[in-house]
């Protein structure tokens, strides 16, 4: 939404180029930087949403997923972790960007609607932990501030507080596929367990990597008796 008053007095700033916004731009993200965000397309993985080269006819499964068998039932993320989307997620999450909620939450929602058809509504919205620490650190998790606002946009209850990470662990960031694996294992705990039990849950977080930390979580919730688990992220790594 513009304000030409406000933005008379004070610029809106674009959260991916730092450039001053014109009045007919909405939300917190130029038009500019949104022609440059690498969109998610199909054909894709069905189950963990990962995009392929090339043209794929038929349901697609890729060889992660056939290697791993995810605990998730799918996962879609609306944008490639790559370029502007990826200063914008680092301007957001590192930075305290909360300004780009807005937008940030549009492109969750589109990453919703991208799951299979059929797959049906889910019952609760469950943001990714993070350790209380870090948390208290960074003034914010994300995946929570992310939760909330894809809560309204979904009119589905979130449990904010739904799951814990019950240690520290060593950032993602630099670690190989099968380092996260370890990384995260035995991390998360379940808090609401009556809340999860037969329920569809919408994990939410703001990157999906190799996946080794949403599909950590869905196992943790499909032990405590989800009756499935789909992961929407904003970006793919």
């Amino acid at each position: 939404m513009a304000f030409p008053l406000l933005d008379m007095c004070y610029s809106r700033i674009c959260g991916g180029c730092g450039d001053a916004m014109r009045e007919d731009e909405p939300g917190a993200i130029c038009w500019g930087c949104r022609e440059k965000v690498q969109v998610v397309q199909v054909p894709f993985c069905e189950q963990c949403g990962d995009p392929v080269a090339g043209n794929i006819s038929g349901e697609y499964v890729c060889a992660w997923c056939l290697k791993t068998r995810p605990a998730f039932d799918w996962a879609r993320s609306a944008v490639r972790y790559a370029g502007r989307a990826r200063g914008i997620l680092r301007r957001f999450k590192y930075k305290g960007g909360v300004w780009l909620m807005e937008d940030l939450s549009e492109w969750l929602l589109a990453a919703w609607r991208m799951g299979p058809a059929g797959a049906g509504r889910g019952d609760v919205i469950v943001p990714v932990p993070l350790y209380p620490k870090r948390e208290r650190e960074r003034g914010f998790n994300q995946a929570g501030l992310l939760a909330e606002e894809l809560s309204r946009g979904m009119g589905l209850p979130v449990l904010t507080r739904g799951m814990r990470r019950v240690r520290a662990t060593a950032t993602q960031t630099r670690l190989t596929a099968a380092q996260r694996v370890h990384n995260v294992r035995g991390v998360f705990a379940v808090s609401a367990p009556d809340r999860v039990r037969g329920a569809r849950v919408v994990l939410v977080d703001d990157v999906m990597t190799t996946g080794a930390t949403v599909n950590e979580c869905a196992r943790v919730l499909k032990a405590a008796g989800a009756a499935a688990v789909m992961v929407v992220t904003v970006a793919r790594g």
